[in-house]
């Protein structure tokens, strides 16, 4: 399931009214750009009750284009 920011920071104002919407941004960007710098250093994330976020190497393949069916080299990368 995918969650987009703007729907995170609504249910974050319904459930904190008392707290200023701009504080709420900047309280997600922060934290979104912890998650982002522990992810870029190779370590887990794991947020009770949220979810798990891990990288993992995905190896080259083979592929095809869904448009035309043609195969297309996917070098290997790292994914969430």
């Amino acid at each position: 399931m995918a969650i987009v920011k703007s729907k995170l920071l609504k249910k974050l104002s319904e459930n904190y009214p008392n707290f200023l919407k701009k504080d709420l941004n900047k309280f997600a960007d922060i934290i979104l750009d912890e998650i982002k710098a522990t992810l870029k250093r190779g370590e887990r994330v794991e947020l009770r009750g949220f979810g798990v976020f891990s990288t993992r190497n995905q190896k080259e393949s083979i592929r095809r284009n869904p448009k035309n069916g043609e195969k297309v080299l996917v070098k290997k990368k790292k994914v969430i």
